[in-house]
């Protein structure tokens, strides 16, 4: 079985975090994403992948490689301009098998793989679209199905109380080759407006199947930290680097320096190669990221830094998102999201 992950969008609300990153290169646990959804599908049984690129290719393809660093194999599937969804599975048919997984490769999620596979060998139409239930679908497509899991039609963001399901689209599709004769070529194609309809309409057989599990589109700020948030919690479990302090919900990786006084107050994820100064406070709720400096007297709490960044003495940061090689003067911050470096003076 091979999957297939869209990864050629950029993430446009999760700027400036995103602005020169693919959107599922985005840091979740001091990891990639992209690099965790390997990781995970491979856990399920999958050992070739195709990763549909566009923006910053060299970026995702400088760090996963030709996959062999974690038993796989990884090819690419490069679009020229952006195709849609079903464009970009279009482009990569001639590396795609028989039957195969598409996987938007931004949205946070764990599947039980056995279970959508056996669906879908069961009910035999062309595409098993794997479904998530949400409190309130007026913000999604909705479909709506038969006793058998069939689907007839989509109804996009419905009110509430007229939804036939609270069933949406969770981005994730078993799907035949034959499904890609409905797919014309060349062209951008959205597989939600475009195939799915079609197929559906030429009694190929489009069929719905609940994940389950977690299941978070990250595309917002706001939904990024609860994301972490849920990571640390163990509401998304996800495997966390480093050792688990006391088994007390504070993670340390390798090379951590840790001054006089410091209080951790957890839940706490720290990376490898991290410098924390003395009577610094990290945490509730604090994501530091790999080769980081942390500062005397630091307090931060409900904030995530990626890689590298530099938090110079008695700076006091809450709920804040760093990206990479952040370096802040010493000040007070709050709600602050930043991809650049920031000195602020203390007034």
């Amino acid at each position: 079985m091979k999957a297939l992950f869209l990864a050629g969008g950029l993430g446009t609300r999760l700027r400036p975090l995103t602005e020169h990153l693919p959107k599922p290169m985005a840091l979740v646990g001091n990891r990639p994403w992209l690099e965790h959804l390997l990781m995970h599908y491979n856990e399920q049984g999958v050992n070739e992948f195709v990763i549909a690129v566009k923006h910053y290719r060299e970026l995702i393809e400088s760090h996963l490689g030709d996959g062999s660093k974690y038993g796989v194999r990884i090819d690419y599937a490069v679009e020229k301009e952006l195709l849609g969804t079903a464009g970009a599975i279009k482009n990569a048919e001639h590396l795609l098998n028989d039957r195969f997984i598409v996987v938007n490769a931004d949205i946070i999620h764990q599947v039980d793989l056995k279970s959508a596979m056996k669906f879908h060998e069961n009910h035999g139409g062309a595409v098993t679209i794997c479904l998530t239930e949400v409190d309130d679908p007026s913000h999604y497509g909705v479909v709506e199905q038969t006793g058998n899991g069939r689907i007839t039609r989509f109804i996009e963001k419905p009110k509430k109380e007229e939804a036939p399901s609270n069933r949406i689209n969770a981005g994730i599709y078993i799907m035949e080759r034959s499904a890609l004769d409905f797919v014309p070529a060349g062209r951008s194609v959205s597989i939600e407006k475009e195939t799915f309809p079609l197929l559906i309409e030429n009694g190929r057989g489009v069929y719905g199947h609940p994940i389950g599990g977690y299941w978070m589109d990250m595309g917002t700020k706001e939904r990024y930290r609860q994301l972490h948030w849920d990571l640390l919690d163990r509401r998304f479990p996800v495997k966390i680097d480093g050792k688990d302090m006391e088994d007390k919900g504070i993670w340390l990786g390798e090379n951590v320096r840790v001054g006089q006084g410091v209080l951790f107050v957890p839940p706490v994820m720290i990376g490898d190669d991290v410098t924390i100064g003395d009577r610094a406070i990290i945490g509730p709720y604090a994501v530091v990221g790999k080769g980081s400096r942390i500062g005397n007297q630091v307090r931060l709490s409900n904030s995530i830094l990626w890689d590298r960044c530099k938090i110079r003495g008695g700076a006091q940061l809450n709920e804040c998102i760093f990206g990479s090689g952040m370096q802040v003067g010493p000040h007070i911050l709050h709600e602050a999201v930043c991809n650049r470096t920031l000195e602020v003076q203390r007034r």
